[in-house]
C-alpha cells in the first residue's frame, strides 16, 4: 500500500525537515521520499490545510482489562481506540486476572498484539499481587519484554521494599513507574478535598495524600541513585516537589492524565460518576499549574489514565462507582485546549518524552526509516460521539462535547489507520 501525504507539516525535532511543509511517500511501511510535489499513481492521498505529521504518540498509562476482564476492554479493541486517538503505542498497566507479574504472562501480551496497527509494550508488576509486600519476578519479565515496572494505581506504602526495587530494576536499566498516593489519608475519599467536596458532602482525597508519598518517593530514589518516573501527578504542590528534584539533577521524569489538564472538580457538582476519577480532578490552582508544568517541561508526558469500566461500575450511586473514565480516543483534544503548548510541545510531551522514558525507539520521519507517525490537525474543531469510542466501554462525560485537536490517523506496522469519523474526503 502507497500512502501519499501532501503538503504537510513536519513536527518532529529530528527530522532535517521539521517544521517544513513536503510531501511525504509511504511505500511498504517505509519512508521512500520526501520533498516537495511528488507524484505517483495507485496511492492513498491524505491531505489537509493544517494536517501535520509527527512520529507516532505513545500513551504511558492505559488499562486494557485483558486477561480477565474482557467485558470492559480487551487488547484488540484497546488498541482501537488507541488508533482513533493518534497513539501508535500503548504501555498496558499490569492489573488484569491474573496480573502481569510473570515471563507468560508478558508474552501472552506481545502474542496478541503482534497483528495489531498498535504497539503493545506490557508493563509488569512491581510486587507480587500488587499487594506491596515481596517484589516479582522483575528480571525475568525483563527479559521476556517488559519495558516498566508498576503497580498500576496501588501506592506501594513500604519504603525498604521500594528502595530494594530500585536498586535491583537498575542493575538491568528496569525503570519503576510509581502512584504517589498516602492511602491511610486518602482512605475512603470520593473526590479532591476542597470547598467542593464540602458542598457536596463527600469525602475528600487530600492533594497531602500525593505530595507527601511524592516527596518520599524522590527521596528514595535519591538514595538508591536510580531513576524513577511519577504517574499521574495532580497537584501544584507536587509539581514544585518535581520542579526542586529535577533542579537537584535527579532522574526524575513525570506524567499528568489529559483530564487533570482540562477539568476541575467544580465539575462533579451534579455528581456526574463518569468525572470520578483518581488521581481526582483538582482545583484550578492545580490544574493551571499542571499547564504550566506541563509547558516549561517539569512534567515530562501527558498521559491518557484510559479505565474502562462497565454500566453496571459507573451508572451507580456516587460513593460506589468505579473511579475512572476512557480517555485514548480524547486525550489529544483535551490537551489541545490549552493555549500554554504549540504543536511541536505537544508532539514532545505525547511523542518523544513518552518513548524516552519507556525506552523504545523514537521515529524519525526521513527517508529510509521506518513509518511511524500520527496524523493531526491541532485546530480542527470535532464533536465527540459515538463512533468516536471504539473502546469497549463508555464512560465518558464527552459525548455532545465540541472540542478542538483532531486525529486524522495513524501509520504504523505498513498499515494506515484512518480516524473514523472525521466527515471528509482527503
Amino acid at each position: 500500500m502507497k500512502i501519499l501525504l501532501q503538503n504537510i507539516l513536519i513536527s518532529d525535532p529530528h527530522s532535517p525537515y521539521n517544521n517544513q511543509h513536503v510531501d511525504v511517500l509511504i511505500e511498504k511501511g517505509m519512508i521512500a521520499q520526501i520533498g516537495k510535489y511528488i507524484s505517483t499513481n495507485d496511492v492513498t492521498i491524505v491531505s489537509g490545510t493544517n494536517f501535520h505529521a509527527s512520529p507516532g504518540w505513545m500513551d504511558l498509562h492505559a488499562h486494557f482489562r485483558d486477561p480477565g476482564f474482557e467485558y470492559k476492554e480487551t487488547i484488540e479493541t484497546g488498541a482501537n481506540a488507541a488508533a482513533q486517538g493518534g497513539f501508535t503505542a500503548v504501555l498496558l498497566m499490569p492489573d488484569t486476572m491474573p496480573i502481569v507479574q510473570s515471563k507468560s504472562a508478558i508474552e501472552y501480551i506481545l502474542k496478541r498484539s503482534q497483528q495489531l496497527a498498535v504497539d503493545i509494550v506490557p508493563a509488569g508488576a512491581i510486587t507480587q499481587d500488587l499487594k506491596g509486600k515481596e517484589m516479582a519476578e522483575l528480571y525475568d519479565m525483563h527479559l521476556a519484554g517488559a519495558k516498566a515496572f508498576t503497580d498500576a494505581e496501588h501506592t506501594i506504602d513500604h519504603s525498604g521494599l521500594l528502595v530494594r526495587a530500585l536498586l535491583y530494576a537498575n542493575n538491568f536499566e528496569g525503570k519503576l513507574h510509581v502512584r504517589c498516593e498516602e492511602n491511610s489519608i486518602s482512605d475512603g475519599g470520593q473526590m479532591n478535598e476542597g470547598p467542593m467536596s464540602t458542598l457536596l458532602g463527600l469525602k475528600g482525597i487530600p492533594g497531602l495524600a500525593e505530595e507527601l508519598m511524592i516527596a518520599r518517593t524522590i527521596y528514595l530514589a535519591e538514595y538508591a541513585a536510580a531513576p524513577i518516573h511519577l504517574m499521574g501527578v495532580s497537584t501544584e504542590k507536587s509539581v514544585q516537589l518535581i520542579r526542586d528534584a529535577k533542579a537537584k539533577g535527579l532522574s526524575i521524569t513525570a506524567a499528568a492524565h489529559a483530564y487533570n489538564l482540562f477539568w476541575n472538580d467544580s465539575m462533579l457538582a451534579d455528581f456526574d460518576t463518569n468525572y470520578k476519577v483518581n488521581p481526582p480532578l483538582r482545583s484550578e490552582d492545580d490544574r493551571k499549574a499542571l499547564l504550566d508544568a506541563i509547558a516549561d517541561g517539569t512534567i515530562d508526558a501527558i498521559t491518557s489514565g484510559h479505565s474502562p469500566e462497565d454500566i453496571e461500575n459507573k451508572v451507580v450511586e456516587f460513593d460506589l462507582a468505579a473511579f475512572g473514565m476512557i480517555g485514548l480516543e480524547s486525550a489529544f483534544a483535551l490537551a489541545c485546549s490549552s493555549d500554554k503548548f504549540s504543536a511541536a510541545q505537544l508532539v514532545n510531551a505525547l511523542s518523544i518524552q513518552p518513548r524516552k522514558i519507556a525506552g523504545v525507539e523514537i521515529p524519525v520521519i526521513k527517508a529510509g526509516e521506518k513509518a511511524n507517525l500520527t496524523i493531526f490537525d491541532p485546530t480542527a474543531k470535532w464533536t465527540y460521539n459515538t463512533t468516536s469510542i471504539k473502546s469497549k466501554s463508555k464512560n465518558t462525560p464527552l459525548l455532545g462535547k465540541e472540542l478542538t485537536g483532531k486525529v486524522i490517523g495513524i501509520i504504523n506496522k505498513g498499515k494506515w489507520i484512518p480516524n473514523e469519523d472525521l466527515g471528509q474526503n482527503f
